[in-house]
Order: C-alpha cells, then structure tokens, then sequence
C-alpha cells in the first residue's frame, strides 16, 4: 500500500513495493521488446511521410499565423488587424481634411464688413489726429496727416540769448506759438485719461497712438528746462511770438503761414519766478510717468523732473505771465499758482507716494488760496487756468480708493462735498452756468434732481458757510 495518498492527476506520488517486481520483469523483457518492434515496423513511403510533415508545417505555420496577429504596442497589445484599419483610418482621414482644407482656401469667401465705430471712437480719433497735425520737429512717417512736414527744426537754437535746442513740442491752435503752460495741462489731462480708461483707448485701438503723442509732448517739456538737475532757475516758456503792437515785423501771430515756410527768426522767452507753470509742468511729468510705469528708466526720468520742477515752484512764487514771459498774457495769462499748487502737489503724490506732497495738497491754507471755499462759478470749470476742479476730483478718488485717514480725512472730505456740489451745479435745474435751449422733447431733463438734496438756494449759498 502506498505511503501517499493519489494526488490529482491520479497517480501515486510514491511507487509501492508490491509493484516493484513486476517493474522489474518488465525491464527484463525490455530489449525483447524493443526488437520485436523493430522487427514489426515497416518504412513509411513518401506520400505518408509528406502527409506527416505537411502537417507538421501547417500546424508551424498556424502558430505563426497566429503570434502575427497582434501587434505590441508597449503599454497596450492590440490586434494586428485592428492597428493596420485604424492607422489606414486616420492617415485617410489626414488626407481628406488636407483636401477639404485646400479647397476651402481656394474659394473665394465673402466676409461680413465689420460694423462702423460708433460716434465717441470717431470723435476720439478726430481728437488725436489734431495732434498729430500740430506736431513741431521731425515729423514721423507713421504721422496720418499727410500733408504736415518737418518744421521748427532750429527753435532755441537760432535764439542767441537761449541757445539751446527746443525743437518739438506742439504748436498752439492756429498759429505756431508753442506755449508750455496750455500745452502742459493737455499732455496732464491725456496722461490722466489713459490712467483711467486705458482699456477703452486699448478697444478704440488708440492706445499707442496716445502714448506717443503723450511721450512728445513731455519729452519736449524736458528740454524747456535743465532735467538733470536738482535745481533750477529758468523754464523756457515761450517759442515764437505773439505780440503784434510793434508793427509789421514777421512773427507767429502777425504772419500766419505753414509751420514748414517760416523762415523769420522765433524768440524763445524765459521764466524765472513762475510758480504755475513749473507746477502744472510737474504735473504733466508726474502723471506721465504713471502711464509710462512699465518702462522703468523712463518713467524715473519724468519723476525726477517733476521733483525739480515743483521744488522751483515753491522756491520762486511768481505768476508766468507777469514776468519775463509776459507775451503769454496775450493768450495765456495765468490768474494765480495756487491752484497749481493743490493740483501739481496731488500728482505728485500719486507718482511717488511720498506723503509730504499728499500734506501740502491737502493744507487748509493751500486750499483757502486756491478758492476751494469761495463757491464762485468759475472756480467750477476745469480749463488750463483753473486746475481746482481737477484737483477736487482726484483727491475725491483718493478718498474714496486709498482712505488714507488722519491727518487728511477732513480736508479730503470737503474736496469731496465741493466735488458733489460742482457735479449738481452742471444738472439743468441750477442756474449756475448759461445754456443752450432744449427742445420740447429734452424738457423732462429738467426735473433730475441733483443727488446730493441741494436746492438751487442752497447750491449759492452752502459755498459761503465754509
């Protein structure tokens, strides 16, 4: 009997004793046999061997047919078959697409017009273009008025008392004066639109364009005066005169002619106590280099500028017209610097963060000088005189944006109740300022009533309980 058990495949896992002689009888006979087969067997003929190894290869041949069959693609096996339809399926499909391709760009196609900009983008691109028309210098060749060309190209040059180089700038309106006082206040109301809408120039498709008449117009307002310096005693206010009481002698307000044919010579008139125009200078400067933030060098340039500017300006208190460049009073003349003051000290703040501007624009006696309590009508329009209303609104944005708290908070909120008053006083129900008539149907514009509860009593006489 055996030691074991059958295991599965149902034979013993150990050979008993009993079976052992039988085993060996067996091998006996093993030799026996073998002959005896050997004797029995005969010779396959060819036709049986083919048989046998003709089915031995097709069996070979079926193996292999079969490892064929699937293809290894690394991470995935997928069948032979299946991979050769599915790379013949996309590079088909590669070829169609290419030919669809072709043909559509070979066909002619018939784009929808884009719609026509709307009256505000037009009015802003008639804006710009006046100034490219009143460029002096080189003009560029991007220029879209055709027919200006390069012109003041020896201005403060051929002035032997000046002698420097003050070519560029702007011409004023229709003359070739180029006054610094008007056109700084331009390039400081352009900077201060671009800070605040410069997505909508950017949708307009005017923001570069503006950038650059912004950038020419200050760099020429850096060679009115000594930039690399921390100090200064002169500004060039004035190229070109206005001034026709002397007679007949050629200049640019007697003989109006292209910019491109002068040929007489162009005084250049200098200032040397001219409070509001290096403050309204400094303004300009400060608020471009806010527009110019992003090129680092150059905005720093207009910074430092701007802080030898305004330092001038507190140093040596003068109206610009009442001096050396008195010809401006012509055109020009300038009420007061204090204003300028209010107005330059906040842009300033706003350029550099330095809160010793931020306390000066915000001094109560500052803002007494400047008119802020006086209420008059005037002081409620924003030109390049009068820079009170500008100044109100943006430190009311200041305010409201930055809070910067104690010590301003009061002041910043008086700025802010004469910015509320200012804004009724434009509605149609007060009376403040003269009007064009309405038509019929523009009379119920009449009855919006001004936020801030004031009647048209009270709008006169809130202004004087400051």
């Amino acid at each position: 009997m055996s030691m074991y058990g059958r295991d599965p495949w149902g034979g013993p896992l150990e050979i008993s004793h009993a079976d052992s002689a039988a085993d060996d009888d067996r091998s006996r006979n093993l030799d026996l046999d073998r002959a005896a087969l050997s004797m029995s067997s005969r010779q396959l003929d060819e036709t049986q061997q083919s048989w046998l190894l003709a089915g031995s290869g097709d069996q070979g041949k079926k193996k292999k047919k079969k490892k064929k069959k699937y293809v290894d693609l690394g991470c995935l096996i997928v069948s032979r078959k299946l991979f050769l339809w599915t790379v013949g399926a996309l590079v088909a499909a590669a070829v169609v697409a290419g030919l669809i391709a072709l043909i559509v760009k070979a066909v002619p196609h018939h784009h929808r017009p884009r719609p026509p900009p709307d009256n505000y983008t037009l009015a802003l691109h008639k804006a710009l273009m006046f100034f490219n028309g009143q460029r002096s210098g080189p003009i560029p060749k991007h220029n879209n008025v055709s027919w200006r060309g390069n012109s003041g190209m020896k201005d403060g040059i051929s002035d032997p008392s000046h002698g420097r180089n003050l070519v560029g700038g702007f011409y004023d309106a229709g003359d070739t004066i180029k006054f610094s006082f008007p056109s700084s206040f331009a390039m400081t109301m352009l900077s201060w639109s671009v800070i605040e809408y410069s997505a909508k120039y950017e949708a307009a498709g005017e923001l570069d364009h503006i950038k650059e008449i912004i950038k020419w117009g200050v760099d020429y307002l850096l060679k009115t005066f000594n930039s690399s310096a921390d100090t200064i005693d002169r500004i060039a206010a004035q190229v070109g005169q206005g001034d026709t009481s002397g007679g007949t002698t050629p200049n640019d307000h007697y003989c109006w002619m292209r910019p491109e044919d002068i040929d007489y010579p162009r005084p250049v008139f200098e200032c040397h106590t001219c409070s509001d125009l290096a403050a309204e200078m400094a303004a300009a400067l400060a608020s471009a280099s806010i527009v110019f933030k992003d090129h680092k060098a150059y905005s720093q340039k207009l910074v430092r500028g701007a802080s030898t500017l305004f330092e001038f300006s507190r140093q040596q208190r003068g109206r610009y017209s009442a001096g050396a460049a008195a010809d401006a009073a012509i055109s020009y003349n300038s009420t007061g610097y204090w204003d300028e003051f209010v107005w330059g000290g906040a842009w300033m703040y706003l350029a550099t963060g330095n809160s010793s501007f931020l306390q000066l624009a915000t001094h109560p006696t500052l803002a007494k000088h400047a008119g802020a309590f006086r209420g008059s009508p005037d002081s409620g329009v924003l030109s390049w005189d009068n820079k009170l209303t500008g100044a109100q609104v943006l430190l009311s944005r200041l305010r409201l944006f930055l809070s910067p708290g104690y010590p301003y908070e009061e002041i910043l909120r008086t700025f802010h109740n004469q910015t509320g008053i200012i804004m009724c006083s434009y509605l149609p129900v007060f009376d403040t300022f003269n009007r064009t008539k309405v038509k019929p149907w523009q009379t119920s514009a009449t009855s919006v009533r001004c936020q801030c509860g004031l009647s048209r009593g009270s709008l006169q006489r809130l202004p004087r309980s400051f």
